[in-house]
């Protein structure tokens, strides 16, 4: 259950808006054997460790995502917008020469990730091991997505195996690589982890320190538990995993490697891996059943619809504000570039094949996709804005969204709607975003009574009218997406 955080509102300084956000806001590496495993076979054992490998399968398995032929856009990055300019230009990946360990640590980008695919396993796994600081510089600023995706490619089998085994830290992070590559890679580097916290609490450290250590081994418990899976429950894949600071996780409902349809869940403020991982994927699982529901129901009237699949993103990619920076857009800028970074990374690992992908922002999270999409490097099928404090955006046409397909949703008695904190409101007529209403109906299709959202976090809960219409707009079903007209029930019949 999600949580709120009034507890928070003890602090004058926040004002009225700024206030209403708190209330209701929810507040040693090592070569390894990796299992590069099909998603179809992820599915959740009893023993714990279990949960990390799975059955091993041939290299050529790992190898076949085609070439990009170029790059898509301008780069949507990070912090920063541009590669280190120690990278030079964008990757061309050489494939010889000798390789200077001494300068390694001094690259950035493209470059260090070409010479580390150069290196032999033993080289690589030392580099790996002795500088974790430009490892982790390049998992927060990596080359783009499609670049990554060719130099993959460009690696023989047994190579691609060295590298993902040698720096699962990095392989599991890099956007652009394949799925299974990246989750086995990331569950691999979360045990060891794991296994290094439970080292740093039992060593009878000082007490800061064992305070924070504490405070990490909650962080990565909290991400194995979310991967726990009951039998009957969609298959789930650790997509991003920085453990440094607060931490940084997307964990998958489904199968991203074929989904038809894959929908983003990006939160607000206050959320963060330790409080809300779990709580945010469970949304993402309740999402993702929901539009498998509808596909079933749509393809016994359209045969276009036959077969096809949805995965959701529980996307907690980006360390969303506190009470300190709550009227900042740091966070957003920065955040921005994560989730831009990773939408290019499944278009990138799809190439050719790339399915309908819708951002849905709630709050906070709805203006950091809208700093994203404004800038254009990136563009996705539909974003739904619910609970939006507001973007930097004039009106939906600015935004990087196809077919004027944004959405907006506004519960009753939600302090955030409406007040335009971070620049314009989404839910003003002069925006140009469609409406999306929440307040509760009887589904004209399936006869179900649906339930309103109240507040600020009541567009989650299930069987509500605003999870049915998410669940819609993800689909690409925007005709079939209640507006509270009356209107609604003779469209939506018409449409069955």
């Amino acid at each position: 259950m999600l949580v709120d955080s009034a507890a928070l509102t003890t602090s004058g300084a926040l004002g009225g808006v700024a206030e209403a956000f708190v209330v209701h806001e929810i507040g040693s590496s090592s070569i390894v054997t990796l299992s590069f495993t099909d998603p179809a076979q992820r599915k959740s054992e009893t023993a714990t460790d279990s949960l990390f490998l799975g059955p091993t399968v041939s290299a050529s398995s790992i190898t076949g995502i085609p070439a990009s032929p170029t790059d898509s856009g301008p780069s949507s990055t990070r912090p920063s917008s541009k590669e280190s300019s120690s990278t030079g230009a964008e990757a061309t990946f050489p494939r010889s020469g000798a390789v200077d360990l001494s300068l390694l640590p001094k690259l950035g980008g493209s470059a260090l990730l070409t010479q580390l695919g150069m290196l032999p396993t033993d080289d690589l796994a030392a580099f790996v091991k002795s500088n974790p600081a430009a490892i982790h510089r390049l998992v927060v600023n990596p080359p783009r997505a499609a670049s990554v995706s060719r130099w993959w490619t460009g690696l023989s089998s047994s190579e691609q195996l060295k590298f993902a085994a040698s720096a699962p830290e990095l392989a599991g992070n890099l956007e652009g690589l394949p799925f299974s590559v990246r989750d086995s890679a990331n569950r691999v580097a979360l045990r060891s982890e794991i296994t290094a916290a439970k080292k740093s609490v039992n060593v009878g450290a000082g007490r800061g320190s064992l305070v924070s250590s504490k405070h990490h081994l909650e962080i990565l418990k909290q991400i194995q538990r979310t991967l726990h899976t009951t039998k009957s429950e969609p298959n789930r894949q650790l997509m991003t995993f920085d453990p440094s600071g607060d931490g940084r996780a997307a964990v998958v409902v489904g199968d991203i490697t074929k989904a038809d349809y894959v929908s983003y869940l990006v939160p607000g403020m206050f959320f963060t891996v330790q409080g809300q991982m779990y709580d945010w994927t469970v949304i993402a699982q309740d999402l993702q059943q929901q539009q498998t529901s509808w596909l079933k129901r749509l393809a016994t009237t359209d045969a276009s619809y036959q077969g096809k699949t949805a995965a959701t993103v529980a996307w907690i990619g980006y360390s969303t504000p506190g009470v300190l920076d709550i009227t900042s857009l740091t966070r957003a800028d920065a955040g921005a570039g994560f989730l831009g970074n990773a939408v290019q990374g499944v278009k990138a690992a799809r190439h050719g094949a790339e399915p309908y992908v819708t951002v849905i922002g709630h709050s906070y999270g709805s203006t950091t996709a809208m700093v994203e999409l404004a800038k254009g490097g990136i563009s996705v099928n539909a974003l739904a804005l619910i609970g939006s404090p507001g973007a930097a955006a004039q009106s939906a046409s600015q935004l990087s969204v196809a077919n004027d397909n944004v959405y907006v949703g506004e519960a009753e008695l939600d302090p955030i709607v409406n007040t335009a904190f971070y620049g314009s409101d989404p839910g003003a007529a002069s925006f140009g975003a469609h409406k999306m209403d929440v307040s509760g109906t009887t589904d004209a299709i399936t006869h179900k009574k649906l339930s309103a959202a109240v507040g600020h976090l009541g567009y989650f809960d299930p069987g509500s009218e605003a999870m049915r219409n998410l669940a819609l707009i993800g689909l690409g079903k925007g005709s079939l997406v209640t507006d509270g007209s009356q209107a609604d029930a003779t469209r939506t019949l018409a449409s069955r």
